[in-house]
């Protein structure tokens, strides 16, 4: 059903993603660069800039020059050469990451020691948020930029008035959420319980200022009734390009992963990814990585390709003693259930041999979650996904979580709309398995998208995912998913592949996105 499935299955910090400057460049600037703190602590941070080619043409390298003030420097960085002179800091693109084709992207990050941000900054010459380094007549960047109020489905922030001024734009990431001409707006049409960050900039008519400083704040209505808290947890895997999970889930703010795939390593043995075993160095390394970082992993049992445990295993029992033994390994708080292709999904038989051992699992784990993850059509589960769900109500299977997957629908899909259609589809075939209210059918649901092109050439646009992220917000789902951090980098027009997501796109913003649910 998806990239992943065609594949060959071969091989304390307080975190707080505050983007800085982020500017919206005019069409004839040849390069932005935008800066953003992807964490923080007492006596400095960790921070990153993305450099993004918006011309038609490709440029064959970049350089980043900016000022820090007296008291602060950078210590480690990568992905770029740097030089120093005095305050002054030049970053340049390595061999390998210096060529950018339109609207390509590249990043770089850096330690700094103290805790002041960049000034002056200019890319290839130019100014790091578009255009010419300055900007006259147009006013000064709001200083001040705050938090006044929340509700449970609006922030409210204000700033200082910025001389010449004639009115301001507040910004979440590159999209105007408000333009007012005083110094106060309201963000309504929030979601109860999230967060959001804003910027703000004054224009007047020469022009716009540079953009402030972020502020984050949350809505109130933080509950979720039914299953608990809301998990937001993209699936990684660990064949191809791999992502470091540190450097993720430093730019983005994500905790949790779904970690693919446990299968079996011949009978009803489970292996990662069929060839290694479940306490393989690699893969204990990666979550001993991801815990050490404040977060989590939910492991994936299944998928669309390679030898599966479901098949394999003679019993439900028997299946529940292969998934118990990953449980068992890692302490896990979570398991998820990826039932997909004719050989799982489209058999009676081994559908009920999966639930007997989640039944097993819930029994003998207290405290366990339980996700079970199905494709859909547009309309929601198809006949034997509704069998299934039918068969967890009548063999009290207890799942906590239904996610669908919602793409691969045949291509040509508005995808938020297919998405919130599927997903009213699922709520309806529970509260029919269940008797549940919508409320409680919401609770026990989950989505897992794709980001950017599908198998089937369906795009998912990162604006879409947000909203797809609000609608999931606002109806009190459980989980929020999609196939995968690994292809969450910028690779606009490219063919499908499973490093990339075949879109224009700053890296990880589909994880960003995800983060801010729940």
């Amino acid at each position: 059903m998806r990239l992943h499935r065609k594949v060959a299955v071969t091989a304390g910090l307080a975190l707080a993603a505050m983007v800085v400057g982020v500017a919206v460049a005019p069409a004839a600037s040849a390069a932005t660069a935008a800066f953003v703190r992807t964490a923080s602590w007492g006596s400095g941070y960790e921070a990153k800039f993305t450099v993004t080619n918006n011309t038609s043409s490709t440029i064959t390298s970049w350089n980043v020059v900016f000022d820090l003030p007296s008291g602060t420097s950078v210590g480690s960085f990568w992905d770029a050469d740097m030089t120093r002179s005095g305050q002054r800091f030049t970053f340049t693109s390595k061999s390998w990451n210096g060529t950018l084709g339109p609207n390509g992207t590249a990043s770089f990050g850096f330690i700094a020691a103290g805790n002041g941000d960049p000034t002056n900054c200019t890319v290839n010459g130019s100014s790091c948020a578009g255009g010419p380094p300055t900007n006259p007549g147009a006013p000064a960047t709001p200083g001040n930029v705050r938090v006044t109020g929340t509700t449970a489905n609006s922030i409210s922030v204000a700033w200082n008035a910025s001389s010449g001024a004639t009115g301001y734009r507040v910004y979440e990431g590159t999209t105007v959420r408000a333009t007012v001409t005083g110094t106060s707006a309201t963000i309504t049409g929030l979601p109860a319980c999230a967060s959001r960050s804003y910027t703000v900039a004054a224009y007047n008519a020469q022009g716009e200022s540079a953009r402030s400083g972020a502020v984050s704040g949350t809505t109130t209505g933080c509950t979720n009734p039914g299953t608990g808290p809301q998990i937001a947890a993209p699936y990684i895997y660990s064949w191809g390009n791999v992502p470091n999970v540190n450097t993720v889930m430093s730019a983005t703010g994500i905790k949790w992963f779904t970690k693919a795939f446990v299968l079996s390593g011949g009978g009803c043995s489970p292996a990662w990814d069929g060839n290694r075993p479940i306490n393989s160095a690699g893969d204990a390394q990666q979550i001993a990585a991801i815990r050490s970082a404040g977060g989590d992993v939910i492991p994936s049992v299944g998928g669309w390709s390679g030898n599966k445990l479901g098949p394999n295993c003679s019993s439900a029992s028997a299946l529940a003693g292969a998934l118990q033994q990953v449980i068992s390994a890692y302490s896990l708080k979570a398991i998820d259930l990826d039932v997909e292709n004719t050989d799982e999904f489209e058999s009676e038989v081994v559908q009920d041999r999966i639930l007997g051992a989640l039944k097993i699992l819930k029994q003998n784990n207290p405290g366990l979650k339980t996700i079970v993850t199905i494709p859909t059509a547009t309309t929601g589960p198809s006949w034997w996904g509704t069998r299934l769900i039918n068969q967890g109500a009548a063999l009290q299977a207890n799942v906590d979580v239904w996610t669908i997957m919602p793409f691969n629908f045949g291509g040509g899909a508005d995808m938020y709309a297919a998405t919130v259609s599927a997903s009213e589809g699922l709520k309806n075939a529970l509260k029919t398995a269940f008797g549940w209210s919508d409320a409680t059918a919401y609770a026990h649901m989950g989505i897992s998208g794709m980001n950017g092109r599908s198998d089937q050439n369906e795009i998912t646009t990162t604006a879409q995912w947000t909203s797809i992220r609000d609608w999931a917000e606002s109806r009190g789902l459980a989980r929020l998913a999609f196939w995968s951090v690994n292809r969450d980098r910028g690779c606009a027009g490219g063919p499908l592949s499973s490093d990339c997501s075949s879109i224009a796109q700053p890296d990880w913003e589909f994880t960003r996105i995800t983060a801010q649910f729940g």
